[in-house]
């Protein structure tokens, strides 16, 4: 059994997985090394703590982890309740907040355990054929499980991961087979509904949108942050400019703008 799960390990994803975690790592000490190096210490934290659940993803059979789908999906929108009467950071109540140094964000979990849970969904729903998904009660089904989560989301308020939620349920449809008409008329459904879900969004998402588009509309306030990655990113080019040598971090250029 453990010569099959051996042989059946994708060692190249993990070891170029592992190189990216260390890249990082490094990156990220020669980005803040000039700080009080919080965000450092903050990434080798995760990091540590993901490890056993990295061990318990390989030894456990994803077939097992999918049977249990249901009672972690339930878990899940638990937790996407519970934290909505946690106190708001940033403008929004996404968090879970474990002593000093640790917090926990319940919908970075959920992106994992949805599409897991609704994976197994479409699953019974098709036990009678692929085609089986276009049927109106059937894609209603699978519509308001995905929908929970989501308006969860949505209220907290945390529009950026509401959206990968949205693009992941889309996809997941359209690899099961779903009618072209269907696919057509969610095209045009999202088409039509942009303006007016820009113009429902509060000022910080909106602002988020125009300041990607144009950082220099606001450079010492919500455009700074993106002005200096340019920057850093044109002085380095590719290659960067050396361990330990960048100047928008050396020279402190990535402080707070209220410091």
């Amino acid at each position: 059994m453990k010569e099959k799960r051996l042989k059946n390990t994708d060692w190249a994803v993990l070891i170029i997985s592992l190189l990216l975690l260390f890249i990082g790592i490094v990156a990220l000490y020669s980005a803040t090394q000039s700080t009080e190096l919080g965000e450092f210490r903050k990434q080798i934290q995760w990091s540590l703590i993901s490890i056993p659940f990295i061990i318990l993803a390989y030894i456990i059979d994803y077939r097992i982890i999918v049977k249990f789908s249901p009672i972690l999906y339930l878990i899940v929108i638990g937790l996407l309740v519970g934290v909505l009467f946690t106190k708001e950071i940033s403008g929004a109540r996404s968090w879970y907040k474990i002593g000093d140094f640790l917090s926990f964000q319940p919908s970075e979990l959920g992106k994992i355990v949805i599409i897991m849970f609704l994976s197994f969904i479409l699953y019974k729903l098709q036990l009678k054929g692929k085609r089986e998904i276009n049927k109106p009660w059937k894609l209603l089904i699978y519509f308001v499980l995905w929908a929970i989560p989501l308006g969860l989301i949505i209220i907290q308020p945390d529009f950026g991961t509401a959206l990968s939620y949205i693009f992941a349920m889309l996809f997941m449809l359209f690899v099961s087979g779903l009618d072209k008409k269907y696919i057509i008329f969610a095209i045009l459904i999202i088409a039509i509904s942009t303006p007016f879900v820009y113009k429902s969004l509060p000022r910080h998402a909106k602002a988020r949108i125009e300041i990607f588009m144009n950082p220099e509309s606001d450079p010492r306030g919500d455009g700074y942050n993106l002005i200096q990655s340019k920057l850093a990113i044109g002085a380095g080019q590719f290659l960067g400019m050396g361990y330990l040598k960048g100047n928008q971090t050396q020279l402190r250029i990535f402080a707070s703008k209220n410091n």
